[in-house]
């Protein structure tokens, strides 16, 4: 089964610190866990009809949550900083944001 570029990059991830990033042409996404850097780039340049300049990727260790007795964990995921080369446009969905 052939996976698109919506199954790899997930959403975007809306911080304060991605969101300053942004004048930087950094945006920050969350992927699927078992996706490489080259497939990220691919799909980035895919959906938001941009050019990828550089591709950083880590993995997101979820928090142990506990309420009273009961201990849970949330997930584990993929963390992924794309930065868009020079000449590339913006990507429109996080102009808003800021």
């Amino acid at each position: 089964m052939e996976r698109t570029a919506y199954d790899i990059v997930k959403r975007p991830i809306i911080t304060e610190k991605s969101m300053s990033q942004t004048a930087e042409k950094k945006y920050t996404f969350e992927v699927a866990k078992d996706v490489n850097k080259i497939e990220i780039k691919k799909a980035v340049e895919q959906v938001f009809d941009v050019k990828v300049k550089k591709v950083n990727t880590m993995n997101v260790i979820g928090k142990v949550k506990r309420q009273g007795v009961h201990v849970g964990k949330r997930p584990d995921w993929k963390k992924a900083v794309v930065t868009l080369t020079d000449d590339s446009k913006a990507i429109e969905f996080f102009e808003g944001m800021q």
